[in-house]
């Protein structure tokens, strides 16, 4: 499956950037795309792992549930 490049602009919208079939092509650009971001820009750099650009934005705005932190006995 391939590594989906979004820029998630507020409130939470996705606007494809590219698709990569390696995570270190993917992780590459992503950092390279955070250096050039000027301070007026808006945006968030995130890659998603999916079968489909479809199913890459689906998972961008399904919500997740904050994990819970356990402490050790």
């Amino acid at each position: 499956m391939p590594y989906f490049i979004h820029k998630i602009m507020p409130p939470k919208l996705p606007v494809f950037v590219e698709v990569h079939e390696k995570f270190k092509d993917a992780k590459l650009k992503a950092r390279e795309m955070r250096q050039q971001q000027a301070e007026t820009e808006d945006y968030t750099v995130k890659i998603t792992f999916a079968k489909d650009q479809t199913e890459a934005e689906e998972l961008i705005l399904t919500p997740r549930e904050p994990q819970v932190k356990r402490e050790d006995d």
